[in-house]
């Protein structure tokens, strides 16, 4: 299925209810399903991508630990309050005490994620950084959008000010840290991607005639 061509388009009731008979998982764009599959292999690779996102996950166990927050992985779905929209991002985080959707199912879906985070690859950073970053920020709970690039080592973070608004920060190289502001919680890059090998830079400088 292609997202600029999608099929028909399925009531929530539909969706829901296929996801709790199918083996594969979807995400769902007010009438339009997308299995997830489709999303992970445009992400350029499925090891990397795993990879990554479980070595978050581990980075959030360690520095959560004591603390009220808990980071859970791509099966934890997430929606959108007022929006038709049912997402699985790599990792969510809550504190607190979680809010499930009572349509999804018993405690499938997310409503009050604190901070969200989505390994991208160049051919999946448009749709990251588009459409999904202005659904993201929609959601009240939200504190922190997190971008982990998966060719490079470069962390880019989309954090809610005190007065409300969107500031943006990013923490580029092995030797630098990522600051997590919403979760007062720091994490060395080198960490984030232990054991993953990027592509050879390629060089974009024009070439001399």
């Amino acid at each position: 299925m292609s997202l600029e061509a999608p099929r028909r388009r399925y009531t929530v009731e539909e969706y829901l209810r296929m996801e709790a008979e199918s083996e594969e998982r979807h995400e769902y764009w007010e009438g339009f399903i997308v299995p997830l599959s489709q999303l992970i292999s445009m992400a350029g690779g499925t090891y990397e991508h795993s990879l990554i996102g479980t070595n978050v996950i581990g980075s959030f166990r360690d520095a959560l630990k004591g603390s009220a927050c808990r980071a859970v992985g791509p099966d934890m779905r997430v929606k959108l309050p007022r929006k038709l929209l049912y997402f699985y991002p790599d990792v969510s985080v809550v504190c607190g005490e979680p809010v499930f959707d009572p349509e999804g199912g018993r405690r499938t879906t997310l409503l009050n994620p604190r901070g969200i985070l989505e390994v991208i690859s160049p051919s999946t950073e448009a749709y990251d950084r588009g459409k999904k970053l202005v659904k993201y920020l929609e959601i009240e709970s939200l504190e922190e959008y997190v971008l982990v690039a998966q060719s490079e080592p470069r962390v880019d973070t989309y954090y809610r000010s005190a007065d409300g608004s969107w500031a943006f920060g990013v923490a580029l190289g092995l030797d630098t840290n990522v600051r997590l502001r919403s979760l007062d919680v720091t994490m060395p890059l080198r960490e984030i991607y232990a054991g993953v090998e990027f592509p050879p830079e390629e060089d974009e400088a024009p070439q001399p005639q």
